[in-house]
């Protein structure tokens, strides 16, 4: 009976991921989608508007995968995942959503190619792994090695946004909590956008340093299999 449960539990396990890993795969291919159409018919400044609604769910359900991490159902560990969910979200609620005189910039069309390439490359390989049990080598490649360009792109295009978007919180005072208030302290956006600009330095070089051993370990066991 406990091997039963196990071996259930194990199905469930694996296709639950593989149901979240589709979903979200296909919701980061609308966003591609949805771009390029946009760079086609007009612009890079009309990329945001014509991704925005996709982008949101498809980057929003991610807070999934640190719930995954932290209940151990993938081998991910905390560390790496909070730091990249965390960052992609203050990227998309706390400075995409929250100010719209930067939809229109380049960084946000370098910045959503970088993230294309990476999710659904990333959530297609996660999808076959866990419907089918194996990827194709290509893709196992292609999951292990684009983040060496898509990463620097991405870190340069949210860090060019964050620093746009500051006079526009200025001017603005978004977010920011003045005294007196019951809670007796005060809060400006402003300072806490920079101290997170500060935090990308050492996060960036940690999360870089994981992807590579990575991939290091990743493209060896495959090429002893």
């Amino acid at each position: 009976m406990p091997e039963e449960a196990a071996g259930m539990a194990s199905v469930l396990q694996r296709l639950y991921l593989s149901v979240y890993n589709w979903i979200v795969f296909i919701r980061w291919v609308q966003v591609s989608w949805s771009m390029i159409l946009a760079l086609l018919e007009k612009r890079y400044e009309a990329v945001y508007a014509a991704v925005e609604q996709h982008l949101l769910f498809a980057q929003t359900a991610a807070i999934m995968e640190i719930l995954h991490s932290i209940v151990g159902l993938v081998r991910s560990p905390v560390s790496s995942t909070l730091p990249q969910i965390t960052g992609r979200l203050f990227m998309i609620w706390g400075i995409l959503r929250s100010f719209p005189e930067i939809h229109t910039h380049i960084f946000v069309t370098s910045l959503l190619i970088s993230w294309c390439i990476t999710e659904v490359t990333r959530y297609s390989f996660y999808g076959m792994k866990e419907s089918f049990g194996f990827t194709p080598s290509w893709l196992l490649w292609l999951r292990y090695s684009t983040f060496i360009v898509c990463f620097p792109v991405g870190m340069v295009s949210e860090v060019g946004l964050v620093y746009i978007v500051v006079p526009f919180m200025k001017a603005s005072e978004k977010y920011c909590l003045r005294m007196p208030n019951k809670w007796n302290f005060s809060i400006k956006y402003f300072y806490a956008s920079v101290f997170f600009m500060a935090l990308y330095a050492p996060v960036y070089l940690h999360l870089f340093h994981y992807l590579i051993v990575q991939r290091k370990k990743a493209l060896a066991k495959s090429k002893t299999t």
